[in-house]
């Protein structure tokens, strides 16, 4: 399958450039767009190996979008009160409601690969 990828994805900096500011605008008015009308919520899931860039780009999407309705966790090692707890229930309780954007560092799909494994 990963042989087969076009992983060859790059954008020239004039291009870059010249469409920015169209697509910050039109993130902003989908974030809005949500806010206003989504009777559901998103959720950003951010994942990946140390140094990838993940902190930099919740930046980026936290200058770009309004961040008074983008909730970020972080999901490093259990506590004693998520250890006491369906392994699960961290996440569930940190879904962001109706209308607003959560960003994940860390996913769930990610806890039981590595316990199994």
């Amino acid at each position: 399958m990963f042989d087969s990828a076009n992983l060859d994805h790059r954008v020239d900096k004039e291009t870059y450039a010249r469409e920015e500011h169209k697509l910050r605008e039109a993130l902003l008015n989908a974030q809005y767009d949500l806010k206003e009308n989504g009777g559901f919520p998103v959720v950003i899931l951010l994942a990946g190996v140390e140094g990838a860039g993940k902190g930099e780009t919740v930046n980026l999407l936290n200058e770009w979008m309004d961040p008074r309705h983008i909730h970020t966790h972080a999901f490093a090692d259990l506590n004693d009160e998520e250890r006491a707890r369906p392994l699960m229930w961290r996440y569930w309780r940190a879904l962001p409601p109706k209308g607003s954007i959560g960003i994940f560092f860390g996913a769930w799909h990610s806890v039981p690969l590595v316990l199994r494994v």
